[in-house]
């Protein structure tokens, strides 16, 4: 993004009210090999393809908002990369991992994660100190470190379904595995923010985990890591965070998690949202992903981005998707999005 459109953005997470809702979609390697019509390993292991596929989706799309924004990412397989797991690459989608934690036991054995050494984390780094530069001097910012949730990453670790019993079998060492993969997500945020430098004012993170458990489970298993995690960083930065499963029965908690901005699910209607949250977090949606964004027409696009920014008057909402922009999502769809934020206008305008 530019640096204009990400104070365009900090000013509307931070509760700031413009004449248009910006639209902002979270673009990542899902996405945009498809887009630019490169291979999935030419875009993650040629650097000059990473940063062609990039500059072509922030010049074809000058009113969107990219999300995080120069993302240097590997499909999933980052953090896995550096708890030890085994990836697996493919020329034509994002890399799977199988997880390593055969016994929740074994937690106890695993080192701190050294994000300057360990697996892809380095990797990534290095490219930020290499490209941050060239994009500044291209016109862009970089201003999230991102990673996934330490829910996430406990998943990674054991898999989803052994979790799952885990937190009913053995809620003592998951709160241990939690510990070690909220220290990690952590470690890795900072580690992001100091090689990419001073343009770095927020986090993202992102972990539908969650989305699997009860309210009483979200509240021991969950918010306190997600509290933790927001607490590490200034009060200032911008902190948003991605969950698209089903938030429904901790919905009105995540305004105490520490977030400012919520990327949720088109499941849960946008006065629904507003009324759990009131005004404590910034909503981030909720344009249907898959059937309307990816197999809809431009028309039906424009009619249910329409209807988002109607029923919420366009206040405290940024116009996206309800998640990332999924694998074959056209372009003619994308900018049916801005074209209708562009027409409507916010109830209310506050003085800047």
């Amino acid at each position: 993004m530019r640096p204009e459109q990400w104070q365009d953005f900090k000013f509307v997470a931070k509760g700031g009210l413009l004449p248009h809702a910006p639209v902002a979609l979270i673009v990542d390697s899902p996405w945009i090999p498809g887009f630019a019509g490169v291979n999935h390993l030419d875009y993650y292991l040629d650097p000059e393809t990473w940063f062609r596929a990039n500059l072509q989706v922030a010049r074809e799309f000058p009113e969107v908002i990219p999300v995080p924004s120069w993302w240097i990412e590997y499909g999933m397989a980052i953090e896995p990369s550096a708890l030890g797991n085994r990836l697996h690459f493919r020329p034509d989608q994002p890399p799977g991992q199988s997880p390593v934690l055969a016994r929740l036991e074994d937690i106890e054995r695993l080192a701190p994660v050294n994000p300057e050494t360990d697996g892809l984390m380095a990797f990534a780094l290095q490219l930020y100190r290499r490209h941050k530069r060239r994009i500044q001097d291209s016109g862009f910012t970089i201003p999230l470190a991102t990673a996934r949730g330490p829910l996430c990453l406990a998943s990674y670790l054991r898999g989803i379904t052994e979790l799952m019993m885990d937190l009913v079998e053995d809620p003592e060492r998951v709160h241990r595995l939690l510990s070690f993969t909220t220290e990690t997500v952590i470690r890795w945020l900072q580690a992001q923010a100091e090689a990419i430098g001073d343009t770095v004012e927020g986090i993202f993170l992102l972990d539908d985990i969650p989305g699997m458990l009860s309210r009483k489970s979200y509240l021991e298993f969950a918010h306190p890591y997600l509290q933790r995690i927001c607490a590490a960083f200034p009060a200032g930065w911008v902190k948003i965070y991605h969950n698209d499963a089903n938030i429904r029965p901790f919905l009105a908690d995540l305004g105490g998690a520490g977030f400012d901005v919520l990327n949720w699910t088109h499941n849960v209607d946008v006065l629904q949202a507003r009324e759990k949250l009131g005004d404590k977090i910034c909503l981030m949606g909720n344009v249907p992903p898959l059937d309307t964004a990816v197999r809809g027409t431009p028309g039906e696009v424009r009619a249910a981005a329409r209807e988002v920014l109607s029923k919420s008057g366009g206040r405290g909402l940024i116009l996206s998707v309800g998640g990332g922009v999924s694998p074959g999502m056209p372009p003619e769809n994308i900018q049916a999005m801005v074209e209708v934020a562009r027409e409507f206008e916010t109830q209310a305008v506050a003085i800047r």
